[in-house]
């Protein structure tokens, strides 16, 4: 049943799609041939998806699972932020008015304008970064949602739909189904099997035969009378609910001044060469990159990257792990401590400037709080830039030692997220 749904909800295949590497098919028909294919989003009504050796069409005005602020999202508005995924978030509102303008004379209907939030919360789902969303309800969610109504409904006086009235039993006798709605909601009484098992039998018959596999393993162990029965705890792991892992932020300086904009800080900290915001890629809203830090997870550890705080969430403050700044404080003003001193001993501070100049009064101000670091100026070639990893490495230990402060973990902060500066 779990497959089947998975097969018919448009959302899975769009995600599964962009695992596996095949480009969705946009065309103007639900059964299509190579004549209905289109490329503009615009002109098409429906999209094609060949995943799993199955071919699969769905219209793009479906309404999806991802419903940010309860407010479901169509096939066309989510395949569309993917689209734009790598688009500033200037250039992605343009682009959704643009499209919005076209459909009426095409395909019709509109595309939603995600906000930064929202955008991101989707695309990581969709790229496999993100196994969860808290704006992605579960697949099996529009049974309950239905349970729930009905029984609203006979609660209310309303009752079902008269065609769901009666209902055959195996006997060939006829029960009123309002009054199994009514028996539905009733609390069922259960053994202890049943209380333990939930409503579905697990065998754990393959983890028991494992623990006692280890136990014969070690029969002369005199502290293994003291010890819990292995079984017992490899099965309290399997029904551990996994959790959500939560990337830690970096914020950048929005300052046309400071020397790490996001069209270069990815080359910088991936790579350890400094190259000016102007000869650098186009800018993006925002960009990832990850870094192995041993002392809090032996996997790689993925880091976002925005230079603006306008679509946080007050809990994304719980995640900040550094403030790049160049000694601004307007730059402050939206972010959750105004006050440079008070910001600057919650989170760590990073001024980057040249190695031929001191830092300006207003960074040195800032007080210990913010570490500054130089670096060589651009002389016009990426060559001979060997003190640029030097550089880089201090980045990462300062903030490697407000999350270790903050006793995060490959999960995420341990604390309120509120990592020393000091």
């Amino acid at each position: 049943m779990a497959a089947q749904a998975e097969n018919e909800d448009p959302l899975y295949n769009l995600r599964l799609s962009i695992k596996q590497g095949s480009v969705p098919i946009l065309t103007t028909s639900a059964d299509p041939t190579p004549a209905d294919t289109v490329t503009d989003i615009a002109l098409a009504t429906h999209v094609s998806f060949n995943v799993d050796d199955a071919h699969r069409t769905f219209s793009l005005t479906s309404t999806t699972r991802f419903a940010p602020d309860s407010k479901p999202t169509d096939l066309r508005s989510c395949y569309f932020a993917w689209l734009n995924k790598d688009a500033s978030i200037i250039d992605y509102s343009a682009a959704v008015v643009a499209v919005n303008e076209d459909l009426p004379a095409g395909a019709g209907g509109s595309v939603q304008n995600l906000n930064f939030a929202q955008k991101i919360e989707l695309i990581a789902w969709l790229s496999g970064d993100t196994e969860s969303s808290d704006s992605i309800a579960a697949l099996d969610s529009g049974a309950a949602s239905a349970a729930a109504g009905d029984a609203a409904a006979i609660a209310g006086g309303k009752g079902v739909p008269i065609d769901r009235d009666m209902k055959r039993t195996g006997g060939g006798k006829m029960v009123d189904v309002r009054l199994l709605q009514i028996y539905d909601g009733e609390r069922r009484m259960g053994d202890h099997n049943t209380a333990l098992r939930g409503t579905k039998n697990v065998d754990f018959s393959a983890a028991k035969a494992a623990a006692d596999k280890l136990l014969r393993s070690r029969p002369n162990d005199p502290k293994a009378a003291n010890q819990p029965p292995q079984s017992a705890a490899l099965v309290s792991n399997l029904q551990k609910p996994a959790r959500k892992r939560l990337e830690p932020i970096i914020l950048l300086s929005p300052s046309a001044s400071s020397l790490l904009r996001m069209a270069n800080v990815k080359h910088f900290l991936d790579d350890g060469v400094f190259t000016p915001a102007d000869a650098a890629s186009a800018s993006t809203n925002m960009v990832r990159v990850q870094r192995v830090m041993p002392s809090i997870s032996p996997s790689p550890i993925t880091f976002i990257l925005v230079d603006s705080t306008s679509s946080f969430k007050p809990t994304y403050w719980s995640r900040v792990v550094a403030i790049f700044t160049t000694g601004q404080t307007w730059q402050f003003k939206s972010y959750k401590y105004s006050n440079p001193a008070e910001l600057f001993s919650h989170y760590p501070g990073i001024y980057v400037g040249w190695s031929s100049e001191e830092p300006p009064e207003q960074v040195t101000n800032l007080g210990r709080g913010v570490l500054p670091v130089k670096v060589d100026k651009w002389a016009g070639t990426a060559e001979g830039r060997w003190r640029d990893r030097e550089v880089v490495e201090r980045i990462w230990g300062r903030i490697e030692e407000g999350m270790r402060r903050g006793l995060w973990t490959k999960d995420g902060p341990g604390l309120a997220g509120q990592q020393p500066g000091r």
